[in-house]
């Protein structure tokens, strides 16, 4: 009597062609996942320039949070503003209003809608009262004159806050350009807020700027090279 033969799996019995249309929906159905993912969950963001120093240094990679904020479809311009609001002092990353087809901006929210705003003494005063602030580098000073982008007009203190409206400053008061420059940033240019560093590497500035994939591999070479240029305190550090 002939031995009974195990069941073979249902995929083996398949033609080729069938198999190859099931993985490829597979993949298809992976890919839509991480599409809406990234679309209106979170995203991931690294720090090219100096103007939050020094809670965000130069080479932090983060992990940023859009659920509330914004949803939007990956890799193209459209998205919808959702129901959170930020709070004072509270970190944001938006596309910077004065050029919207530029990198998105992080920085710190400083005054709400409706707050008048003053800068003196090298501090910043809200409705009359000065704001404490730990997290600063510098002296708080208006924007030198002159400076605004063009088509902007130039921000003058006091500075009552638009409905709708954000004022946004950098922690580095000395490196930074924000609304001082250029004004408030709209609720509907927001997009989210930083929730982690997952990574940190010391390397320059070069490596992080658009379109520098060459210097951005170059980093990566380097610090599994030498892992001495990852910053392992700052690794899960939450917001």
């Amino acid at each position: 009597m002939k031995a009974k033969q195990k069941n073979e799996p249902a995929d083996s019995k398949l033609p080729m062609s069938a198999q190859i249309r099931r993985e490829a929906m597979a993949w298809f159905w992976v890919g839509l996942a991480f599409l809406l993912i990234n679309g209106a969950v979170g995203q991931a963001r690294v720090i090219p320039s100096g103007s939050m120093e020094k809670t965000l240094l130069v080479g932090d990679h983060l992990i940023m949070s859009r659920i509330g904020y914004d949803a939007g479809v990956p890799f193209t311009n459209w998205h919808v503003p959702l129901w959170r609001n930020p709070k004072r002092q509270q970190m944001i990353i938006f596309t910077p209003p004065y050029a919207p087809g530029q990198t998105d901006l992080v920085k710190r929210v400083i005054g709400l809608p409706g707050d008048v705003l003053d800068l003196h003494g090298g501090s910043v005063w809200i409705n009359g009262k000065k704001l404490e602030e730990t997290y600063t580098t510098g002296p708080t000073e208006p924007a030198p004159f002159g400076q605004t982008p063009p088509g902007i007009a130039e921000v003058k203190f006091p500075y009552v806050v638009p409905a709708g409206c954000y004022f946004a400053m950098g922690d580095n008061r000395g490196n930074s350009y924000d609304s001082r420059f250029w004004g408030c940033v709209p609720r509907e240019d927001i997009i989210g807020t930083p929730e982690m560093i997952y990574m940190s590497l010391d390397a320059g500035s070069d490596a992080w700027e658009p379109g520098q994939i060459r210097e951005r591999f170059l980093a990566y070479g380097n610090a599994l090279l030498h892992p001495g240029t990852v910053r392992w305190g700052r690794l899960f550090h939450t917001f």
